[in-house]
């Protein structure tokens, strides 16, 4: 098995380490292609207006000047020499659950991998925030291997990957695995205004306090519990329920 991993972390971050070690559990065939610097928070983007800067770090190890879409694309269509069979996105220092999905580019890695036709998975670990952040990556390289291996087998439609979300706790604490539903967050960012030497003001995007819809069955309630989350995702936003209302509107009739 061939398995392509990426990240938005970067290249040098301890969550690609830690996803490198447990891709090795699962095959010797693995490449990397991660971004230069890190790329958190570009979700789905890609680099249009400058060129993408390669840079081989070792065997089969390349760092890309672009976005985790970028390094994606750029290792399935230029560097590996077929298509893998699995992409692997993460370990993402922090979880992604809920409405971060929409932001995260670790979730873009999982997203771009589906569109080129190739079975990708985000992996995600949630940290602690008492005095410094630290995030328990033994227990994603715990859990992760037996859990991939499994999933690997699982039919799922075309446009569908899986988002895997680890608890922030002790290996030994966790409380399983649960298939979950995106759960929904209040909008936790806010606007932190500063000046500059020169007295001229600048600003800083700054995350706050945040108040979840803790229901049971979401990925927020799931890791809340100590769990692991694993929530399949689609890459068709339409919302159907709503399409018969859109026509009606517009004089079209019920949609077909």
């Amino acid at each position: 098995m061939r398995i392509l991993l990426t990240n938005d972390d970067g290249i040098h971050a301890e969550g690609l380490a830690v996803l490198e070690r447990i891709a090795r559990k699962l095959s010797d065939d693995v490449w990397i292609v991660a971004p230069e610097t890190d790329q958190s928070g570009l979700a789905h983007s890609l680099t249009l207006s400058e060129p993408l800067r390669l840079r081989k770090v070792g065997d089969k190890h390349f760092a890309l000047r672009g976005t985790p879409t970028d390094c994606v694309i750029m290792g399935i269509r230029e560097i590996l020499p077929e298509k893998p069979d699995l992409v692997l996105s993460g370990v993402n220092d922090g979880a992604n659950m809920a409405d971060d999905v929409t932001y995260s580019g670790t979730i873009a890695g999982a997203i771009e991998g589906t569109l080129q036709g190739v079975r990708s998975f985000a992996l995600s670990q949630a940290v602690r925030r008492e005095n410094g952040r630290y995030a328990p990556w033994e227990v994603a390289e715990s859990y992760a291997p037996d859990l991939i291996r499994k999933l690997i087998d699982v039919d799922l439609p075309d446009g569908t990957f899986l988002n895997l979300n680890f608890p922030n706790c002790e290996p030994a604490d966790v409380q399983g695995v649960e298939v979950t539903s995106q759960g929904k967050l209040d909008f936790g960012l806010t606007i932190d205004a500063r000046n500059d030497g020169r007295g001229l003001p600048y600003y800083w995007l700054r995350f706050g306090e945040r108040k979840g819809h803790f229901r049971d069955g979401t990925d927020i309630q799931a890791v809340k519990e100590n769990k692991i989350s694993v929530t399949p995702l689609k890459l068709d936003l339409t919302d159907h329920s709503v399409q018969d209302r859109v026509a009606k509107v517009l004089g079209f009739g019920a949609a077909d």
